[in-house]
């Protein structure tokens, strides 16, 4: 990437509003969590999230999702700020 910005992927712990965060596999999941967000080809990132210290990752409900003009970084922070607000978050586009 440009600028000397990471590709990533980034990986954060936040904890879920009231709402949570929407995912396809199992629906809403809330309290601690764990998200991580990678690059995939064609300017796509994928958004998975866990609970904290679990083995099972689960897809955020929107993902994959084109990188935003931002990158990469932005998408991830703006994420996490979704998650944290809760609603049954999905990724932000």
């Amino acid at each position: 990437m440009t600028g000397g910005q990471p590709a990533g992927p980034f990986v954060d712990q936040v904890t879920a509003g009231p709402g949570g965060a929407m995912t396809d596999d199992v629906g809403v999941i809330t309290g601690d969590l764990t998200v991580a967000t990678a690059a995939l080809p064609g300017g796509k990132a994928r958004v998975d999230v866990q609970y904290t210290g679990a083995e099972e990752w689960y897809t955020l409900t929107g993902s994959p999702v084109p990188v935003p003009e931002g990158g990469l970084a932005d998408l991830h922070g703006r994420v996490l700020a979704r998650i944290r607000e809760g609603g049954a978050a999905e990724v932000p586009r």
